[in-house]
């Protein structure tokens, strides 16, 4: 599943490409995404210019002059930057053509996403009226993540990952900035002390911000490309690294289940 990084990355790849233009005509291949795309988006959208780009969490909003473009890419979509003369493939379900000819395709092969079109106020959405803070600014703090914290029972893996607590801190990153802030993923969320949430706010932020920078080099990819950014493989430390000796110790990393979700750590470094 595309991660807060490869959404920011996706939207650093498209905005050039829309703002301030045109919209002149949808085609929906497929309504049927996870929620189906409103009939109303083939008379509404075409028209209007896109005036910016945004991200929510792990949505993203294209704003115009009167309405928003809310997008999830869900399980395996992806957005990319095209043109009438690359032929739509089996799971591109949705085209926005724009005046000048560029076309944003939307492809997702499992269906899971969303495209949806707003007129209220994004924020008061029901999809994203709930959300906790982003994780790359000021109101995603240690003080406010252990308070929120006291009394909860559940795995710190999954608190963090709870998008009413922080947005965008999927499966991947969860893995990396536990093991960087030395904390077990399976550690009871309400025992963590209030200096570890310190090292734990830290290692996301970090993180987060290092992944959206390498995402970066993909950005021509956009452009007759697929429209996929790649995770940062070259620096994971834990993730999908099971069995492997620890980059830090040399111990064998060890893989549980938490919330039916891989997570792989380090017994020495972690505690």
């Amino acid at each position: 599943m595309p991660e807060l990084p490869e959404v920011e990355t996706t939207r650093l790849g498209i905005k050039d490409h829309l703002i301030g233009h045109t919209v002149s005509l949808v085609t929906v291949r497929n309504f049927q995404l996870r929620w189906p795309i409103p009939q109303t988006l083939l008379v509404d959208l075409p028209q209007r210019s896109f005036t910016r780009i945004e991200r929510r969490g792990k949505y993203l909003l294209a704003f115009t002059g009167g309405g928003c473009l809310l997008i999830h890419l869900g399980m395996s979509g992806s957005l990319r930057i095209t043109n009438a003369k690359e032929a739509a493939l089996k799971h591109d379900h949705v085209d926005i053509v724009l005046d000048n000819g560029k076309i944003l395709r939307y492809c997702d092969p499992r269906r899971f996403g969303c495209m949806l079109w707003l007129t209220e106020a994004p924020a008061e959405h029901p999809l994203l009226k709930h959300l906790g803070p982003e994780p790359l600014t000021d109101g995603f703090s240690a003080q406010a993540l252990f308070d929120r914290s006291r009394g909860r029972k559940m795995p710190i893996k999954t608190f963090i990952m709870d998008s009413h607590v922080v947005v965008g801190v999927g499966n991947i990153y969860a893995n990396e900035a536990l093991f960087v802030a030395g904390i077990r993923p399976n550690r009871n969320a309400g025992k963590v002390s209030q200096q570890r949430y310190v090292k734990l706010v830290v290692a996301v932020k970090e993180i987060l911000a290092r992944a959206i920078t390498q995402g970066g080099t993909t950005l021509k990819d956009f452009v007759g490309g697929d429209g996929k950014p790649g995770y940062f493989k070259q620096s994971l430390l834990v993730y999908g690294r099971a069995g492997q000796p620890c980059k830090t110790c040399k111990t064998a990393l060890k893989e549980i289940k938490i919330s039916g979700r891989s997570s792989v750590y380090c017994p020495q470094c972690q505690k």
